[in-house]
Order: structure tokens, then sequence, then C-alpha cells
């Protein structure tokens, strides 16, 4: 089994917001370890859990952290984005409140036989949080015509070097596959000029973040996964969304706004919440962290 110890983001803000029936059915759509999960079925004595992953070292491991509380914890193996007939196909309907923690997690990018990071050179190209996913960053960055690289890179990496970088991308492959994290950002840093390099970071981390949303759909799926939760959520129920990048973090709130524009919901953060400063010393990845939360009106 995999390592995958993650540390959970805003976990008070969670609790403080997400239970409105103190003996309901409430979602973790991105289970991950489980942290959220455990907390919540700790504090709500009477409220059952159900945790969605795809990516199965992220169910090992939430078993093992939710085993004390395994009579009111269901774990399920799937995407959120198809919620509705993974909840129903074990016999729920309908639930009190939906949690949203999306992007890559911490373990994810630990691992370097995941192949989401750019740190080590000889991870492979991979990027996959199902495993059963056929479309690795492999096949795209090896496939996929310069054209269609370059508007990922540039609409989800939001790079401005996206041209240049697809153009060097195409010219490599010529000679011989990218294979590897380290072939990649070679291949980015040569297209980037040196000037450009010296600022914003890593050079490789835009469009890695671009072929990553790109491999697992992640804006699409988090579009989908928002109205899944909307159809099986209660009345006075809520769903709480924490994003990572402003990509994500825009069609939360676009899709709040417009709930609440159509009357059938209520904003409860009428401005994102952020990580305190306490929280931001012992995790410094919660520092992008933006959570939204929406309540479910009677209509």
């Amino acid at each position: 089994m995999v390592n995958f110890e993650h540390q959970s983001v805003m976990p008070n803000e969670v609790l403080d917001l997400l239970v409105t029936n103190p003996e309901g059915v409430y979602v973790d759509a991105t289970l991950g370890a489980g942290g959220h999960t455990r907390r919540l079925l700790e504090h709500f004595p009477k409220i059952r859990m159900v945790g969605l992953d795809q990516d199965h070292h992220a169910l090992e491991a939430a078993r093992a952290h939710v085993e004390d509380y395994r009579d009111r914890a269901l774990l399920i193996k799937g995407n959120f984005r198809y919620m509705e007939a993974l909840l129903t196909s074990h016999g729920v309907e309908r639930v009190d409140g939906v949690l949203f923690d999306v992007g890559v997690s911490s373990p994810q990018l630990d691992h370097p036989e995941r192949g989401f990071g750019y740190q080590d050179p000889d991870a492979p190209l991979d990027m996959r949080m199902d495993a059963d996913n056929p479309i690795t960053a492999f096949r795209l960055v090896n496939q996929k015509p310069e054209k269609e690289i370059a508007q990922a890179i540039k609409e989800w990496g939001e790079e401005r070097w996206a041209s240049r970088i697809a153009a060097f991308i195409v010219e490599a492959r010529k000679v011989e596959p990218i294979r590897t994290s380290g072939q990649l950002v070679e291949v980015i840093k040569a297209a980037i000029p040196a000037s450009a390099r010296r600022t914003g970071g890593h050079p490789a981390r835009r469009t890695f973040q671009a072929l990553r949303i790109w491999v697992n759909d992640e804006l699409g799926a988090l579009e989908d996964g928002l109205g899944e939760a909307w159809k099986v959520l209660n009345p006075g129920g809520r769903i709480v969304a924490i994003a990572f990048h402003s990509l994500e973090d825009r069609i939360v709130k676009r899709q709040f706004r417009d709930w609440q524009k159509a009357d059938e919901a209520r904003l409860i953060t009428k401005h994102p919440l952020t990580a305190g400063v306490a929280e931001l010393d012992g995790n410094p990845r919660a520092r992008s962290a933006k959570l939204r939360v929406v309540e479910k009106v009677s209509v």
C-alpha cells in the first residue's frame, strides 16, 4: 500500500459550515485519506458519511483512517461527476450536505511514480488520479497536435508562453518520445526565454498544472459534480467547496451565484474564506485554498 498521508485543509471551517442536520447523511466527494470524513464522524456521532474517490490508494488509506466508524461510513470508488448514480447504486437517494476539496492531493504530488510533480526528473509522465483512466500525460504530450497542446497550456495553465512550449514539445518528440518529467521540464525551460524564467516560480509549474487538469478533465468533472450534488441535496442542505486555483474557484463561484439568482439557494459565504495564520504555519499548501458555501432552499 502506498503511503497516503494528507493534511486536511480548513478542517474547522468544514466542521462549522457543512452540517445542518446532526443526524443526516453527508458526502465527502473528494475523500482522499479520509481526514475530513473522520473529523466529521468524530464531532457528529449520529451522522453518516459517504466518501467518494477515484484513487484506489486514497480509498485504502481512508478505510484505515475511518475504521473506528465503519458502521457510519460508506466508501465508494468513483468520480464525483457520477455522484447520483454512485449513491443510488448503494441505496442512498438524498443527502444533507456535500464537501468538495478539489484538485491534486499532497500524497499524489509527493509520490514520484504518480507523475504529478516536476521535481523528480525520472518520474513518468502519468498524472492520472484514476489508474483505470486510459489517458496519461505521456499520451497527450506525445500524440496530440501542437495547436491542441498550446490551447490546453494557455487555458488551463494560464501560461503566456503556451505556443512556444507546444512548438518545442512537438519538435522534441520528433527526436524521441518525451517519457519523463525531467525530459518535459528541459523542453519547457528551453521554450521559455531566460529572462522570463527568473520570475514566477518554477517554469514548468503552469504546464504541469494544465496537463494534470487535461488528463483528469478536472474542470469538466467539477462542473458535473456540482450539478450532481445539487440533484441529491435535500432543501436546507449545503455544499462546501474548497478550490485551490482561480479556474476551479471561478466555476464554484459562478455556479453558486447562478443558483442564488434562480432563488434556489442562499450564499452562506458572500466572499471566500481562506486559511488562518495558525493553519498556514503547519500546512503551507493551504495558502491558495478558497472555501465557499451555498445552502439549498425550498422552492
